[in-house]
């Protein structure tokens, strides 16, 4: 399973990398929905009651707001479609995928920070805790899980759950991407995962773990008798 080219994570929850942008609404057409767009960028400084009820030119990238009939004039050649800024919304957009995905908007910068924080899982405040199948690993591997087929030193730390016959991972420094890595450790993804097979951590237990930390898992446990996770690889097991 390469981890680079996997369509889609199955560990992936929720909305990531969320930002937020201000946009204008406007009205161009009484029959037709709003517009959305972004201050020009020479306007960024205004105020939202600069903003909002004004007059403006727009085109498929920015709103400008006009007071004259002079300004109207100057740029309607690159501006060519009035409308009215019926108000200023701050839209709330995930950036985890391309092309980035409106999650929601608020009529106050505050209030969309505060839904953010509603939301989002930090890293010591939030922790994800998952409970998978052992079928997502060939028997062989399942075989020799112990704590001492993880060695130390590889931003894992194992452990037993012998009672129910389970086996857990806790993820360290996660999420496990190029750009967070590199930043706390000094290496991509691919080179952690690179070291871990070095130390002879099996390759099918090294996948699912990347694809876990890369969607910021922080502690995965493989139980005989916990659910299979829908899009992730099974393995046929020995009866």
């Amino acid at each position: 399973m390469a981890i680079n080219n996997h369509p889609s994570n199955p560990f992936a929850r929720g909305f990531n990398d969320l930002r937020i942008q201000r946009l204008l609404a406007v009205l161009y057409d009484a029959q037709a929905p709003l517009c959305h767009l972004p201050p020009h960028p020479s306007q960024q400084h205004l105020t939202d009651d600069q903003l909002a009820r004004h007059p403006c030119l727009f085109n498929e990238q920015h709103a400008l707001i006009v007071n004259s009939n002079a300004s109207m004039a100057a740029h309607e050649d690159t501006y060519p479609h009035p409308g009215i800024v019926v108000q200023v919304i701050y839209a709330i957009f995930s950036h985890d995928q391309s092309p980035p995905i409106l999650v929601g908007d608020h009529y106050a910068e505050a209030l969309a920070q505060a839904r953010i924080q509603h939301i989002t899982f930090e890293t010591g405040h939030y922790s994800r805790c998952w409970e998978i199948s052992t079928a997502h690993l060939p028997d062989a591997v399942c075989e020799t899980l112990t704590p001492a087929a993880v060695p130390d030193g590889l931003l894992l730390e194992a452990f037993e759950l012998r009672d129910s016959h389970a086996f857990g991972v806790k993820l360290i420094a996660t999420p496990w991407t190029d750009s967070h890595l590199e930043r706390i450790e000094g290496c991509t993804a691919d080179q952690l995962r690179q070291q871990q097979l070095d130390a002879e951590v099996p390759v099918e237990l090294v996948d699912v773990l990347h694809l876990a930390a890369q969607a910021d898992v922080r502690i995965l446990i493989f139980d005989p008798d916990a659910a299979q996770l829908e899009g992730l690889p099974t393995y046929a097991t020995r009866h």
